[in-house]
């Protein structure tokens, strides 16, 4: 069998077993016709950012259409496949499926959707956010957006995320910060700045809530600040360079409308991102939630503690961690427990009969796995995940097609193993040669 992972396997997934069609009332929306259909709309828009694989997503779909057809021609319904178009659930700042969010009328601040997942939940929180969007209509509050651009009216807030530079301050803000750096060189009199200049804007406001301040967007007036136009070769207008710590500034090249800047400031902070939690199994909230929430759980069972100590768990906690960093964009999830904890999960995964440490990665939708037979290594675990990443390696079903019983156990506390105490058998008052002769 093929284990087939990443972007191909989506694909084929979708073309068989697409979760919408075209004849559901839910509005397929993609980074070519989100733009006009979502941001442009005067409508109110309740949108699903989903993964074809992902179980939630599955379990929602009925109860999303029934509510789509429930409010057809009142409020718009809509659904991205966020595993396939990852730039677009990367812009709204997507990190687990299903994501719902409700675009009201200002279009650059989608609300997170909290409620239940049923059609009638869905249809109530609706309802409620259309009749506050009308009742701001009424009191002459519009949201501040008119077919997709910012408003200009709003007064102050418009570049208020925009860091301006100079020659002076460039130095100590940007060179040697722990933070990325997008930066617009600009000359006041340029067309294509002013054109630039509201997308750069909502941009920046976007990037700086979705990535907590971590990517920031500046601007230089190069006219002004001849010495850093120098000094970074500055020729056109507007010419933006991306500084990361440590690294050359680099030239972006993308597109110049805010969804292409801010999709590229993710990619940039993913990168930059911390890896995954690698969470010890002690409870079975702990696996299914995991591995429910992502398309592989990388699971390892590592030897028992008296047997590698603190510091042989820990050196393998950091192989996992570095392979975490490795692979961090495939958002996987990563899990780990001692050897013969989990014993029914063990059994299920075939591991425990070549010795530890082991590793399996388990697809909880197919519940089909993988199992590293390399080194418990660097090495050996990249080329493990690296073939199941292109679809390579091959699986067995996880044994009784469920996951099995999964015991509560107290975390490990970073120590060394003790082993049991045994009580002190007190020999003084035994006559060992009277024993031994009866013995005899």
């Amino acid at each position: 069998l093929l284990f087939v992972v990443g972007t191909v396997s989506c694909t084929l997934f979708l073309a068989v077993n697409g979760l919408y069609s075209a004849s559901d009332d839910v509005v397929e929306l993609t980074p070519t016709n989100f733009n006009k259909e979502v941001i442009q709309s005067e409508s109110l828009w309740l949108v699903e950012f989903y993964a074809p694989w992902c179980g939630h997503c599955q379990r929602l779909t009925p109860e999303w259409k029934k509510a789509a057809t429930a409010l057809k021609g009142v409020v718009k319904v809509g659904a991205v496949d966020a595993d396939k178009h990852q730039s677009l659930g990367g812009q709204y700042g997507v990190r687990g499926f299903p994501t719902i969010k409700i675009f009201g009328a200002n279009k650059n601040k989608a609300e997170d959707y909290q409620g239940g997942r049923t059609s009638d939940a869905i249809v109530d929180a609706a309802l409620s956010a259309l009749r506050s969007l009308v009742k701001d209509r009424l009191s002459g509050r519009s949201g501040g957006y008119s077919s997709g651009r910012q408003s200009r009216e709003s007064g102050g807030g418009d570049k208020k995320d925009v860091i301006e530079l100079t020659d002076d301050s460039f130095d100590k803000n940007v060179i040697n910060s722990d933070d990325v750096w997008m930066v617009e060189f600009y000359a006041p009199w340029c067309g294509h700045c002013k054109n630039l200049e509201p997308e750069w804007a909502a941009a920046a406001t976007e990037v700086k809530e979705q990535t907590k301040g971590k990517v920031k967007l500046a601007a230089v007036d190069a006219t002004v600040n001849q010495m850093l136009a120098s000094r970074y070769g500055i020729r056109g207008f507007p010419t933006i360079k991306i500084f990361q710590k440590g690294e050359d500034p680099v030239d972006y090249d993308g597109g110049r409308t805010r969804s292409d800047i801010i999709a590229r400031a993710l990619d940039l902070f993913s990168d930059n991102a911390p890896p995954p939690e690698l969470l010890e199994i002690i409870s079975e909230d702990v696996l299914k939630t995991t591995c429910d929430a992502h398309q592989l759980c990388i699971i390892s069972v590592l030897p028992h503690i008296l047997d590698t100590g603190a510091s042989g768990r820990n050196s393998y906690l950091d192989v996992m961690l570095k392979m975490a960093e490795k692979y961090k964009k495939k958002m996987w999830g990563w899990l780990w427990t001692e050897a013969g904890a989990q014993s029914d999960l063990e059994s299920s995964l075939g591991i425990g009969g070549f010795g530890y440490p082991a590793m399996a990665a388990i697809n909880a939708r197919k519940m089909k796995f993988a199992l590293l037979k390399g080194s418990f290594s660097e090495q050996g675990i990249n080329e493990f995940l690296r073939e199941l990443s292109v679809g390579r390696g091959s699986t067995a079903p996880v044994g009784g097609g469920a996951f099995p019983k999964i015991h509560s156990v107290e975390p490990w506390d970073g120590k060394d193993g003790e082993l049991p105490v045994e009580d002190d058998i007190d020999l003084s008052d035994v006559d060992l040669d009277d024993w031994e002769k009866d013995e005899l």
